[in-house]
């Protein structure tokens, strides 16, 4: 039985629609559940799913769509669902409370805020951010969706009115001690951070706190900044912007591979800076050893990555497959097995399932794992795999408690004689309780790392049949 509705004028962020949606999908009886606003895309993506299109829908329009095999999941469903969309009202409200802004601009004009979060539709993305940049506010763009010549736009303006632009599609930041977006609860500290890879910020922010040492600021500039097209705007203005920082001591910029002479911009000018300054580039350098970098500028000695070793060591032989919800850590297990392997490990079967063709109707697996559990069970039978290796990233916005549903999956896996190997990336005062989640998953029989290089490097041990 499917259930259609249309909510006018209705808008939720991106995360929280994702959480939404994967609520809906634990009530008994749902077999599908899409709750998002009426883009273009997700219209596509209920008729991808078979739904009835309506056709009147303007983006600003939210969409409830579920399926379910039975009309009395349907109520339970839509309570569910009023559930995970209701927002805590802010504090010292009340009838004699001021009316809240409804645009940024307002907001800026009414207080002394000088940063703006935007996560609108992608198509009104660019209107909000510029409103918000012309009233003087910084701006982070969670927003996809949004066009390069926009994101083009966007941060030439902000380097005229010398104002940051973090994003589009900028899904982790700290600011002041803030985290914004997908972030971890990393204590302040000298290491400010200038990332256009969410989960490699993340990931080295969280080896940091492992060492004792905070970060100042990190200042996400979304994927596309250091691509020839938009050359690096963004993270040129972040560097500057934390080389005057006094409370940053050292600067780390973490990416992908950049445009080659995108990456001579960014040295050039890291080169110039008082602040030491350590590049790390994906694909020349694992997230550890940017981490360990900063940590000797500042004199102190990086301790071994956090593990937890697995009780059972007997597997069956078979090579590495990698299930990965990051896609910056899929892609650094890939560059750390290559340099073991060498080229027999492009054939390795490396998914990030936070790829556009594995979110498409279904919340990203950093909030939703079941299709990645899907495929860690499909894994157990395929014979041909001896080794699975996967990606557990905690924080803010992320599964609420990931190691509940994954630890009977491993159990199964390992029974089975497959060796499971989890990079855990999470900081001790995560939400999720990060040595509580590594304790669950190592009982269920995975070895466990806090550094996601370490991991793929024991896979690889356990796939040539020794161990790390």
């Amino acid at each position: 039985m499917d259930h259609i509705e249309v909510r006018r004028r209705t808008y939720h962020d991106s995360v929280r629609l994702m959480q939404a949606s994967a609520a809906v999908q634990k009530i008994a009886g749902v077999e599908v559940a899409l709750i998002a606003m009426a883009t273009d895309l997700n219209l596509g993506l209920l008729e991808d799913l078979h739904f009835e299109v309506p056709g009147d829908t303007v983006p600003d329009d939210m969409i409830v769509a579920i399926r379910a095999s039975s009309e009395g999941a349907i109520p339970a469903a839509l309570t569910a669902l009023e559930g995970a969309l209701v927002v805590a009202p802010a504090s010292g409200g009340g009838m004699l409370a001021p009316p809240q802004p409804h645009l940024l601009s307002s907001a800026a004009r009414l207080s002394d805020l000088n940063l703006g979060l935007i996560s609108v539709p992608g198509p009104h993305a660019f209107v909000e951010a510029a409103d918000a940049l012309r009233a003087g506010l910084n701006v982070m763009i969670f927003s996809d969706n949004v066009s390069v010549e926009h994101e083009i736009a966007l941060k030439r303006l902000g380097v005229e009115k010398d104002l940051l632009v973090m994003g589009p599609d900028c899904g982790t930041a700290i600011v002041g001690g803030i985290g914004l977006g997908f972030a971890n609860a990393v204590r302040p500290g000298p290491v400010g951070i200038v990332g256009a890879s969410g989960t490699g910020t993340q990931h080295i922010s969280c080896l940091l706190d492992d060492a004792g040492v905070g970060i100042s600021h990190a200042l996400g500039t979304g994927s596309r900044d250091l691509s020839a097209a938009v050359g690096a705007l963004a993270t040129l203005q972040g560097i500057e912007a934390l080389d005057a920082d006094p409370a940053t001591r050292v600067i780390v910029i973490v990416s992908k591979p950049p445009a080659p002479e995108i990456a001579a911009k960014v040295r050039a000018l890291a080169a110039e800076c008082s602040t030491p300054t350590v590049m790390c580039m994906i694909g020349e350098d694992t997230l550890e050893a940017g981490a360990t970098a900063a940590l000797a500028i500042l004199g102190v000695e990086a301790p071994a990555p956090e593990s937890w070793p697995a009780a059972v060591s007997a597997h069956r032989p078979g090579t590495i497959r990698g299930l990965f919800s990051g896609g910056t850590l899929r892609d650094e297990a890939r560059m750390v097995l290559r340099g073991l392997m060498g080229e027999p490990a492009a054939e390795l079967e490396m998914i990030d399932f936070g790829d556009d063709e594995y979110t498409r109707g279904r919340p990203h697996p950093m909030i939703d794992q079941r299709l990645r559990l899907d495929q860690l069970a499909a894994t157990s039978a395929d014979p041909a795999v001896g080794v699975a290796l996967i990606d557990v990233v905690l924080g803010y916005g992320s599964h609420p408690d990931p190691a509940s549903e994954l630890a009977p999956v491993i159990e199964d896996a390992v029974a089975a004689g497959l060796a499971v190997v989890v990079s855990l990336c999470g900081a001790a005062g995560d939400p999720q309780g990060r040595d509580r989640q590594a304790a669950s998953l190592n009982e269920a029989g995975a070895a466990v790392f806090s550094s996601n290089a370490a991991a793929a490097a024991h896979a690889h041990a356990l796939m040539e049949g020794g161990s790390a």
